[in-house]
């Protein structure tokens, strides 16, 4: 820490300090001004909407949101005037003691060295804090429950595990101080971004013109979780509208200010994903998949290769023809089709599928054909993943039984419009571990799948299990780019008892929500109350 300079210099320099801060007071106050007045562009939309139609309640919804948005921003320049207003006082204070000639004695020692060394036992206790969280290496945990699972935000929204019976798996924050500290740590992200220091690796010699400046409107996603004897993490990503370049900002909050831990950019333009697929059978579904696969990874992504790991001969010849049919009409072959004449085994696929590819490190996205994904889910795989240091075990949004959750209408619609986070639509399926990002030489090096689990799942869990018991760091968070599709599952005679009874539970929670499957359970008192209503009705108006 610097020690404070006496003299002319001193006083100069603060009353400097004190024309600049001014300056910046009624800067920040123009901004206010700026910010709170009414816009005319009418081109926004409702973030989340998807297959509305364009009525009233749409625009009172886009009207209600853009309101939230000046209003979270108001409140925001209220409170950075307020911080200013309260460091002018705190430097006039500090001019008025630097003006003194001497500075009062405290049992013989001087008050301005207590007060500093009360200021470093406090820096010293919270960068301690740090130290002690989860922030920059992993911990050894003894078991899959250990792990404290992230939940991500963007600028509208919150995605979140713990729902209770009130709170829904996506949701605006209701509470205002939830809102409040998520705006605070966003802007808190742009400062760190904007206004760089020499540990960030930014050369001093680029000045505030030669900088891309980033706003709110930057801001893509981020993740925070809560360690309840240290503090909150805050892992942030910001990235320009046309760029390839990831800002990615980590804070912590050691129960009391933000502090920063580190300030990368993060460049994702190279970085291929070998999707890798087991299969056996399951040709309609494969269809789909492809369908999704096309649009997502050929046509928006564009640096993905497929890796298709097929068990038995029964449907190999259709998966041929549909990876040579989608490869002729789009002009894409950077994919692999690995035929295994063998009981379907997914551990197996995977490692087989991870160990068939030849050309160094790569990240892979360890896939199932039920699943759907977005490119921004692609982008979050490649940002939470990094060889050596940390795996991506993304908590997947699975979708209820569509005849079930649409019974009121006369087919189900599209799966593109099913695709919502709601509570009667899915849950978060925070129980799987088989969608996962890590590097090949991590997967390698924990030894891979354990081959000789048997029967209905099991695999995925051992390996979450060893990078648990390792140095990685593991992301766990709901994502909102990450779908499981409803399918029909059969439990098989040949499980052991406790494999059959997990298998009928996994069964029942995939079928409906709480609310449906009660209705469904009370069906026939239902009807037979409608009976009676629709008999009394009838008996009033004869009468």
């Amino acid at each position: 820490m610097r020690m404070p300079r006496r003299g002319l210099v001193i006083q100069a320099r603060t009353r400097w300090l004190l024309v600049g801060l001014a300056l910046l007071f009624s800067l920040v106050l123009l901004m206010y001004l700026l910010e709170c007045a009414p816009q005319t562009d009418g081109n926004g939309s409702l973030p989340g909407v998807v297959g509305e139609s364009m009525g009233k309640e749409y625009y009172q919804a886009l009207l209600q949101e853009q309101e939230e948005h000046y209003q979270n921003r108001a409140t925001s320049l209220k409170r950075q005037i307020a911080q200013l207003k309260q460091e002018l006082q705190e430097m006039s204070d500090k001019l008025k003691s630097l003006q003194e000639k001497k500075s009062p004695k405290v049992n013989g020692m001087n008050y301005q060295g207590t007060k500093e060394q009360t200021s470093n036992d406090l820096l010293e206790f919270l960068h301690s804090q740090i130290d002690k969280a989860e922030v920059s290496v992993g911990a050894k945990l003894p078991s899959e429950y250990g792990v404290i699972p992230f939940e991500s935000f963007t600028s509208m929204k919150v995605f979140q595990l713990e729902m209770g019976l009130t709170r829904h798996p996506e949701e605006k924050p209701v509470r205002k101080d939830k809102r409040d500290e998520l705006m605070e740590v966003i802007e808190a992200g742009l400062e760190v971004i904007n206004n760089p220091d020499e540990e960030d690796g930014q050369d001093e010699d680029d000045g505030v013109g030669d900088r891309q400046l980033y706003s709110e409107n930057d801001f893509v996603e981020g993740y925070y979780r809560t360690e309840r004897d240290k503090g909150t993490q805050y892992e942030l990503f910001y990235k320009k509208m046309d760029g390839m370049e990831y800002r990615h900002v980590t804070l912590f909050r050691p129960f009391g200010p933000l502090m920063k831990v580190k300030s990368e950019t993060v460049d994702i333009s190279r970085s291929i994903i070998n999707v890798i697929v087991p299969l056996a059978g399951r040709t309609e579904a494969f269809a789909q998949f492809m369908q999704n696969f096309r649009d997502v990874c050929i046509h928006q992504d564009k640096r993905v290769h497929l890796t298709v790991v097929y068990f038995g001969q029964d449907g190999l010849s259709e998966v041929k023809s549909i990876l040579e049919s989608v490869a002729r009409e789009t002009d894409f072959q950077n994919y692999t089709l690995v035929s295994l004449n063998e009981e379907f085994n997914r551990g197996r696929g995977l490692d087989v599928g991870a160990r068939a590819w030849e050309k160094g490190e790569v990240l892979m996205f360890f896939c199932d054909v039920d699943v759907y994904f977005t490119a921004e889910f692609l982008n979050s795989c490649r940002l939470n993943a990094e060889p050596g240091k940390k795996v991506f075990y993304p908590v997947v949004f699975s979708l209820y039984n569509p005849a079930i959750v649409y019974a009121n209408q006369d087919i189900p619609p599209p799966v593109e419009q099913q695709l919502v986070h709601k509570k009667d639509s899915g849950f978060w399926r925070d129980f799987g571990f088989g969608m996962t990002c890590q590097y090949r030489t991590d997967f390698l090096t924990v030894g891979g799948f354990d081959l000789e689990v048997k029967g209905w799942g099991g695999e995925d869990v051992h390996l979450y299990r060893k990078y648990l018991h390792g140095e990685l760091m593991v992301i766990r968070t709901p994502v909102p780019g990450l779908f499981h599709l409803w399918h029909e599952k059969h439990c098989a005679d040949e499980l052991t008892p406790e494999q059959y009874r997990m298998c009928i539970q996994s069964k029942a929670m995939n079928e409906a929500s709480h609310s449906h499957l009660g209705m469904l359970v009370f069906r026939d008192e239902i009807e037979a109350h409608l009976r009676k209503q629709a008999y009394r009705t009838n008996s009033e108006a004869a009468g």
